[in-house]
């Protein structure tokens, strides 16, 4: 969920939980950092066309002369190592060397006919269909030295798929880690393109698992200057994975080769980001804003992917036949469609089809913003009314007190669907001390007129709470002497307004699992030791009917049956320890990478599959991270919560979903068989982020939702 709105509306997630603390040691080594990000210019040849808006930058010498230029190029193939698994002792491998003979006979090397007059690379056919260039004027990958690397990725750095069915692999791969780690090992060499090929990896970035997932990275690594491509190959991937063999590293090559000085590894405003720049550009497909530049913002992803956040990207491929195979190529977006409007540029939208892309892209324009103190219009539908107040199964959702735009919410307007609202966010005190939170109202609510309206709805029947954290938020409890600063800060405001409980939002990293911390139920990591003795303490003072809640991300606990490290099953010991006193534990759904579930195969988010297989790993117990001396014990259906995301969730695919898990009855194409065949009639209920967006799409899930789960009758 949540905070970090403005640089996430340009993706269409809105107020979205996402991470962008980043895990550098210390305040120097972040300025050396960007000094470096912001210096590094490419070796290899480029050349500049003037735009109406600036300029684009792309490789290759000027296209006016009729010259060859060949880029000399190392081919990287890499072994992935994934740390032994505890059930049976040995390291999993995945490899690409197989894969170097069939890149080399891919249009990425060879000379494949384009048109019926071009026969030449894949790259060289994109920057002449995007430019108009000399007749003799070629950019061309020279045949490239082979420099094979080994890399081991720890439990905190991704994890390994297996398919059921067909025993197929897919690594889910943090990028940063992967790119440090390579040119930690490539000798750095100026003026040369390092073609780096991973085996069957999809990757997040910015070292967090809910941002996922695209192909790979491309441009400069600021660390060493070098210009790369890094991209995956796919062979026997498992059947969930739509694209093949070059497709993935064709992408990235062809973002490439139109933005050679893109840094993959930058943080913070995309408009200030090296590289070539456009006007906020909507994806054609799935009408979402999408980024700034060659690809999506974070993910990379073509204008031509479909998918959603948190899939396996997907597009329609270009098929090349050759003497050796059929190969699939990347369909991609020409600087013409981005927007660059210049006489050097050739009209042509997409390539290798120019088809796929028929038209000049749309631009993503703001919302407008709204004087402080502005109230929300109301909705053009009216909230369906509710009969008793209290309820066996429970609506939930989170209110921020304002939307989008900046107008206000107040909380006396809340739709009478919602059972218990939870008040976003009490976060961490900025300069203060560690520990401290803080809660402030947005402009236009005073303090008078929420406590009112506080007492008005728990007098109703309703429950209201105060989420502690939100996205974007760092928060940690190192110290013992943190705790009591966090204890009184949190009792204070509960006491201030009248919350009857607390919702812990703390997503990764802030409490990531420390190095050598391998035991849930004994867990070493001092903010979540902590963070369990200062919960007791709160949970003691209020009393027994206080509500304990939490809200963890996909990664945080589901993964941990995948792996168990970093941010990877981090919550699981404080769900563990707290399980006799929290409430309910609400999965977001929606802020999680492809999973395998009980059932042994992978899953993505958006599906019903995916919010029964989570579900069920909360409601039947998994071994954690594979290691079947650690059973971390289900929890009864009426402390689980199935969470929702409004911006991405489809209504009849929630409703289908909690139907399914209450009752056990699988909607026609459903895959995932429940442990419980009867399913889960006690199940708490569903939550959504937000309330107010909800509103904002005139109550499209609380209208359909809400009476869903009050009407459900439990069969004595």
């Amino acid at each position: 969920m949540k905070a970090h709105a403005n640089s996430l509306n340009a993706l269409g997630i809105g107020r979205h939980k996402e991470i962008v603390v980043m895990r550098l040691g210390s305040l120097l080594s972040l300025v050396l950092f960007f000094v470096a990000a912001a210096l590094a210019q490419s070796t290899l040849p480029h050349f500049t066309v003037a735009d109406h808006h600036g300029s684009v930058t792309l490789l290759g010498r000027s296209p006016s002369q009729s010259k060859t230029t060949v880029i000399p190029t190392v081919l990287v193939p890499v072994t992935l190592s994934f740390v032994a698994n505890p059930a049976n002792g040995r390291p999993a491998t995945l490899s690409s060397l197989s894969a170097v003979p069939a890149v080399l006979h891919s249009p990425v090397f060879a000379r494949f006919g384009f048109s019926d007059s071009e026969h030449t690379q894949y790259a060289d056919a994109l920057l002449r269909s995007a430019v108009h260039h000399a007749a003799g004027w070629h950019t061309l990958l020279g045949s490239p030295a082979v420099h094979p690397l080994h890399i081991t990725i720890p439990p905190r750095a991704g994890y390994l798929l297996s398919d059921g069915r067909t025993g197929g692999k897919m690594a889910i791969l943090d990028v940063e880690y992967l790119e440090r780690r390579i040119f930690a090992q490539l000798p750095s060499e100026k003026g040369k393109l390092f073609l780096i090929v991973t085996p069957n990896a999809a990757y997040y970035t910015w070292s967090d698992a809910t941002i996922c997932c695209s192909w790979g990275a491309h441009g400069i690594d600021p660390a060493t200057g070098d210009s790369f491509v890094l991209g995956t190959y796919l062979h026997a991937a498992p059947a969930i994975v739509k694209e093949q063999d070059v497709q993935p590293l064709t992408q990235q090559l062809a973002e490439f080769v139109l933005d050679p000085e893109h840094n993959s590894l930058f943080h913070g405003d995309y408009a200030h980001a090296p590289g070539n720049h456009f006007a906020a550009w909507k994806n054609p497909v799935t009408g979402r804003c999408s980024g700034t530049g060659i690809g999506s913002d974070y993910f990379l992803l073509e204008p031509t992917d479909v998918n959603l956040k948190n899939n396996f990207p997907f597009s329609k491929p270009y098929f090349a036949s050759t003497a050796a195979r059929m190969y699939h190529l990347q369909n991609v977006a020409l600087p013409f469609w981005y927007g660059a409007s210049s006489k050097s540029f050739r009209r042509q939208h997409s390539f290798p089809d120019a088809q796929i892309l028929a038209a000049s892209a749309q631009s993503c324009q703001s919302a407008t913003q709204v004087s402080p103190g502005t109230l929300v219009a109301t909705s053009q539908i009216i909230p369906k009314p509710i009969g008793k107040m209290r309820h066996e199964h429970q609506l939930i959702g989170y209110w921020t007190g304002e939307d989008s735009t900046g107008a206000l919410f107040p909380l006396h307007d809340v739709s009478p669907q919602w059972d218990n609202i939870i008040v976003a966010f009490a976060a961490p005190v900025s300069g203060g001390p560690e520990g401290a939170l803080r809660f402030t109202l947005p402009q236009g609510i005073s303090s008078r007129q929420f406590k009112s309206d506080v007492a008005s709805l728990q007098q109703q029947g309703k429950t209201v709470m105060l989420s502690l954290g939100g996205g974007g938020e760092f928060f940690k409890l190192d110290q013992s002497a943190q705790v009591p600063v966090f204890v009184q800060s949190v009792e204070h405001l509960v006491a201030k307004y009248g919350f009857r409980g607390i919702d812990l939002d703390f997503e990764s990293p802030s409490l990531d699992l420390a190095p050598g911390d391998t035991d849930f139920r004994h867990p070493t990591t001092p903010s979540i030791v902590h963070l369990i003795a200062a919960m007791r303490q709160i949970k003691a003072h209020f009393g027994p009917k206080f509500l304990l809640s939490i809200v963890p991300e996909g990664s945080q606990v589901p993964a941990g049956y995948d792996t168990y490290g970093g941010q990877f099953g981090s919550e699981l010991p404080i769900i563990y320890a707290l399980r006799k006193d929290l409430s309910f534990v609400d999965i977001q759904d929606y802020n999680t990478p492809p999973m395998e579930a009980l059932d042994g195969e992978i899953y993505q988010s958006h599906t019903v599959d995916y919010h029964a297989a989570l579900a069920d790993l909360l409601l039947h117990g998994f071994y954690v991270g594979g290691n079947r001396a650690q059973w971390f014990p289900p929890l009864p259906a009426s402390k689980v919560v199935i969470g929702f995301l409004v911006g991405y969730a489809q209504p009849s695919v929630v409703s289908d979903a909690m139907r399914y898990l209450m009752t056990g009855n699988a909607p026609v194409g459903t895959h995932y068989r429940l442990s419980n065949s009867y399913g889960y009639p006690h199940l708490l209920g569903a939550m959504f982020w937000n309330i107010d967006m909800d509103r904002r799409q005139n109550y499209k899930f609380s209208n359909l939702i809400g009476p869903q789960l009050h009407h459900f009758a439990v069969q004595p």
